[in-house]
C-alpha cells in the first residue's frame, strides 16, 4: 500500500476543497425496457409499441459539495450519440455552475481523453479529471442514476424521441430534486463510505 502525503500549498488545499463529480453516460432507446407488472387475474399485460431504434443519449453528473456534502445532478440530453464535443460541453457547464476546483473521476473512455477534452484541460487549472480503474463500473456512482432511470421508464411507450425525451426530462427534474435518491446512489456504489 502506498501512503501519499499532500505537502501544505494552494494548489493542494483547493484540491481538498473541491466539489467531488461523478459523471457517466447512457442511452435510452424507444424500444420500451420490459419489467413485471400488475395486471387483470388471468390477463397477459400487452405493450404495444414502434420498433424503432431512435435513442436519446445523456450524460449527466452527481456533484458533491466538500463542506456540507450537498448532492447536485446534472444532465445534459441529446438526440444523437455523445461524443468528446459534447463532453467537454458538459464540463464547461459545471465549470460555469460550480465554484471552485473539481475533481471528476469517470471511466477512462475514448470520448473522455479526447482533443476537445484536452483543450478544455489546458484552459483551466480548476478541472482536475481521475479515472475509475478500468471495468470497474459498480464504483461510479452516477451508475445508480441510470439504474434508476431506467427502472422508471420501464414499460413505457413513447413513440417518438421529442416524447421520450420529455418523459426522461421529467424524471431527471424528480430524482434532482430529492437528496436521499442521490445519496442512495453514492451509497449504492462500491466506493468506500465517505457520505456523514
Amino acid at each position: 500500500m502506498e501512503t501519499i502525503c499532500l505537502a501544505p500549498g494552494k494548489k493542494n488545499a483547493a484540491r481538498l476543497a473541491a466539489h467531488l463529480v461523478f459523471i457517466d453516460e447512457s442511452g435510452f432507446l424507444l424500444i420500451p425496457s420490459v419489467q413485471k407488472t400488475w395486471s387483470p387475474v388471468g390477463q397477459t399485460p400487452i405493450l404495444v409499441h414502434r420498433y424503432s431504434h431512435d435513442r436519446i443519449s445523456a450524460i449527466s453528473g452527481i456533484a458533491v459539495s466538500p463542506k456540507c456534502f450537498r448532492c447536485t445532478l446534472y444532465c445534459h440530453l441529446y438526440e444523437d450519440n455523445i461524443h468528446g464535443e459534447e463532453v467537454a460541453a458538459f464540463l464547461r457547464q459545471l465549470l460555469r455552475q460550480i465554484r471552485g476546483h473539481l475533481i471528476v473521476l469517470l471511466d477512462n473512455g475514448k470520448i473522455h481523453r479526447g482533443d476537445p477534452v484536452q483543450e478544455l484541460l489546458a484552459c483551466t487549472s480548476r478541472l482536475h479529471l481521475e479515472p475509475f480503474p478500468p471495468y470497474a463500473p459498480e464504483l461510479n456512482p452516477d451508475e445508480g442514476v441510470w439504474n434508476h432511470l431506467k427502472r422508471k421508464l420501464a414499460n413505457g411507450r413513447p413513440d417518438t424521441q421529442t416524447e421520450l425525451m420529455d418523459v426522461l426530462a421529467d424524471e431527471i427534474c424528480r430524482l434532482a430534486s430529492s437528496q436521499s435518491l442521490l445519496q442512495g446512489c453514492i451509497q449504492q456504489s462500491e466506493l468506500p463510505p465517505f457520505l456523514p
